[in-house]
């Protein structure tokens, strides 16, 4: 009796072969072309950071650093004294009172945003559920959605001058910028630190329960502890954020040229000096609104190092 042959052809093993090493040349091609992509993407958006952050530098050294007498110096006066007229119609100083007025609103933005934000992002996380969860959530990311100059006009409408909604600033006060950056800082607090907290296991927080310890408890001792680096994370970048904005202090604060600590006045900002010096048509104030903005990048920078050597510091490892 006949032997009943293979329904199925056996394929020749050097065929097979020669089809898979097609197969991986294909897919070797296909992961070179994605990498080299990614890599040709990633190197367009870096120089193009390092190229703003080039003509910055090259156009503001010069100010802080000029060459007096073949001599390189420090002009220490950009930072203490506030903007001078000279006699021959140029104009000296600096921009002490800019520096000082940004720090103040800050710290009067921070003071009251922070525990603001913190607080719900811990509702968010750990406490909220339903109706009310969602409609925070909602005014949260509307909030972190709003231009910067809607925020700003809507502190002029509302609260400031006689044509106000609620009159709480009679004028244009540095009380009033810090509300605008409350209400940009707020959002960006709470959303960064919700997710921060959402991270960390559930099985600490069992730990803590299963103790004794009340929930408020093992919030404060355990989870908030836990990530304390990526909390001052979101911190840092809300108050790096406001330090950079100029709408919602231009429409709140004015600007002015003399060195003034009463937050329920006039106050001016870098920002906003640096708007004016470079809208000017003074050709000797250009030169120190990239010196400004020079100021303000290291700054943001110094931000930026201070996350850094915080969350290194702070890493919780599992």
């Amino acid at each position: 009796m006949a032997q009943a042959q293979p329904l199925v052809p056996q394929l020749d093993r050097t065929a097979l072969i020669s089809a898979e090493k097609t197969r991986y040349a294909r897919r070797q091609l296909t992961n070179t072309i994605a990498s080299g992509l990614m890599f040709f993407l990633t190197a367009v958006s870096v120089s193009v950071l390092f190229i703003i952050l080039a003509y910055i530098f090259i156009n503001g050294i010069s100010t802080l650093f000029p060459v007096v007498d073949g001599h390189l110096t420090f002009n220490l006066d950009f930072f203490i004294k506030p903007p001078e007229s000279n006699l021959d119609g140029t104009t000296g100083g600096g921009v002490a009172q800019a520096i000082l007025g940004t720090i103040e609103i800050l710290i009067v933005a921070g003071i009251i945003a922070v525990p603001l934000g913190v607080g719900a992002a811990i509702y968010l996380s750990e406490y909220g559920t339903g109706f009310l969860v969602n409609t925070l959530n909602f005014t949260i990311d509307l909030l972190a959605g709003l231009p910067s100059v809607v925020v700003g006009l809507f502190v002029l409408a509302a609260f400031i001058g006689n044509l106000a909604l609620i009159k709480i600033f009679p004028h244009f006060a540095g009380l009033a910028g810090s509300f605008a950056l409350i209400i940009v800082m707020v959002p960006i607090i709470a959303r960064s630190v919700e997710q921060i907290l959402r991270l960390v296991p559930d099985s600490l927080r069992e730990a803590g329960l299963a103790l004794g310890m009340p929930k408020w408890r093992v919030i404060l001792q355990i989870v908030l502890p836990t990530v304390a680096g990526g909390i001052t994370t979101g911190i840092m970048l809300s108050l790096a954020r406001a330090a950079g904005e100029t709408a919602p202090v231009l429409l709140t604060i004015l600007g002015q040229q003399f060195i003034s600590t009463d937050l329920l006045q006039p106050m001016d900002a870098l920002p906003i000096r640096i708007y004016k010096y470079a809208t000017t048509g003074q050709p000797d104030l250009i030169p120190k609104a990239w010196a400004g903005t020079m100021v303000l990048v290291i700054v943001i920078a110094l931000f930026s190092i201070a996350v850094r050597y915080v969350t290194g510091r702070n890493r919780y490892d599992a």
